[in-house]
């Protein structure tokens, strides 16, 4: 055993101890059996620590990155789907802008498209009307232009109003579909809007 007179310390305060103060002691079998478990575990963190290298890190998480990328890719692109989005703008400059896009994000072709937008009252009173048929939108594309556009003059900017969408199509499998949505404006000068299916 190692008695108090045994211990030394250097300089810099470490504990130093001299190997004629070790005495030898007997290990049982279990606790044998213990140091040698962790002998091995010290070896395999040690033949890890030389397999795994930031490269080899850095590697891995680029592969992980396309995996992602080629499953994201594959549901936009590939997986049948349909998906369709109208974006409207509105806008008070000089009087009332309002202007219109169809997304159709979906993976397959949608056709008989027609969209009515209308500027009304809040009374319900119809003050312009902009419409637009299309015979089809491909998949990953849209549909914007004049014919999407109004400009409302003379009419007080200090007024709400409504914006009310109407927009029909048949997909891939030749149903049906339809979005109506109506949205109030006039509080804020820019308003932006996204009316899915």
């Amino acid at each position: 055993m190692i008695g108090q007179d045994d211990i030394i310390f250097s300089d810099e305060g470490d504990m130093l101890v001299h190997e004629d103060a070790i005495q030898s002691t007997t290990m049982s079998q279990e606790e044998l059996a213990i140091l040698e478990a962790s002998k091995d575990a010290a070896r395999i963190v040690q033949d890890l620590k030389r397999e795994v290298t930031p490269n080899r890190v850095a590697l891995a998480g680029v592969i992980l990155l396309l995996l992602l990328g080629a499953i994201f890719s594959s549901w936009y692109w590939v997986i049948p789907r349909d998906s369709v989005t109208v974006e409207t703008l509105y806008v008070q400059r000089g009087g009332h802008i309002v202007m219109s896009e169809i997304h159709n994000t979906g993976s397959r072709e949608i056709t008989d498209v027609s969209m009515d937008v209308k500027f009304q009252s809040l009374d319900g009173e119809v003050i312009q009307i902009m419409s637009i048929e299309v015979e089809s939108i491909s998949s990953h594309s849209s549909v914007a232009g004049d014919d999407l556009e109004m400009q409302i003059l003379g009419y007080t900017v200090w007024d709400s109003y409504v914006i009310a969408i109407e927009l029909q199509w048949t997909d891939y499998e030749g149903e049906s579909n339809r979005i109506i949505q109506t949205h109030e404006v006039g509080e804020w000068a820019w308003e932006e809007f996204k009316d899915r299916d």
